[in-house]
């Protein structure tokens, strides 16, 4: 039994190896420059989000009532 075990941790450290994993340098976070620019970089991001999930309701409402208006529920 001690034995399917190992091998099962051989496999799965095997597994994990296999893939890179990105890892982020956290520590530039403690310059004020770098983490308000990661602020502005990331609210942006966020903010374009917004304005596409706005448009996607936009589109979603125009076909709605397209649809009820020529086809009736």
């Amino acid at each position: 039994m001690d034995a399917m075990v190992g091998e099962r941790l051989a496999v799965s450290t095997q597994a994990t190896q296999k893939f890179d994993v990105e890892r982020f340098n956290l520590k530039k976070l403690n310059e004020l420059e770098v983490t308000k620019q990661y602020q502005i970089e990331l609210s942006n991001r966020f903010t374009a989000l917004e304005n596409l999930n706005k448009a996607w309701e936009n589109i979603k409402e125009n076909i709605k009532t397209s649809a009820n208006e020529s086809l009736g529920l």
